[in-house]
């Protein structure tokens, strides 16, 4: 006896486009955090196997063969994407975390973000002057994050190689604030 397996129309899967397939793993909130905010919900994504591994791809694909000797992760997000990212690319991980998480001698940033401030940290001793670094998180809106971030990784001396997202929240122009930090990719944009 055979087993029959659903077709992806069968499965409610009706596409074969690899975007269109995480934008279906992704559920709106709305009024969260806020009243009038949509929040993008990936955490169907991370828990689909097969979509965590395609976003992973998708996000580390453009950044192969350019020499990316670090993956920096935003905290918090950014740490789920980020180190897989740089398992996929052979490259070592660095967190930037917010004020007082890290143990040892940090150099921080203060910045805005959508709905308030906060400061971001990295260890002073976490990159060697040169070294080429993909930064990553997991949505871009206002940009104020991957900026403090970006300000973070150049005064540590990494040479800043381009920035990786999952999600980019293109009515709040995070990207203009961002280019003097090179390219930009997002997988999935609203």
């Amino acid at each position: 006896m055979s087993e029959t397996v659903p077709t992806p129309a069968q499965s409610g899967r009706t596409t074969h486009d690899p975007v269109d397939r995480l934008r279906e793993l992704i559920r709106d909130v709305p009024d969260f955090p806020k009243p009038g905010v949509v929040f993008r919900d990936f955490t169907p994504l991370l828990a689909d196997p097969a979509g965590l591994a395609l976003a992973v791809e998708l996000m580390a694909n453009p950044f192969r063969g350019r020499g990316i000797e670090l993956v920096v992760g935003a905290e918090s997000r950014g740490f789920i994407f980020g180190t897989a990212i740089a398992q996929s690319l052979s490259a070592g991980f660095v967190p930037i975390r917010k004020q007082g998480k890290l143990p040892h001698s940090v150099d921080g940033v203060d910045y805005e973000l959508e709905y308030g401030h906060d400061r971001l940290e990295i260890h002073s001793d976490a990159l060697r002057r040169g070294q080429r670094v993909l930064l990553v998180d997991d949505l871009v809106a206002t940009g104020g994050t991957l900026d403090a971030c970006g300000q973070l990784i150049e005064r540590a001396g990494g040479e800043l190689a381009g920035i990786s997202v999952l999600i980019e929240l293109a009515v709040l122009d995070g990207r203009s604030s961002l280019d003097r930090f090179g390219e930009l990719r997002s997988v999935i944009t609203y």
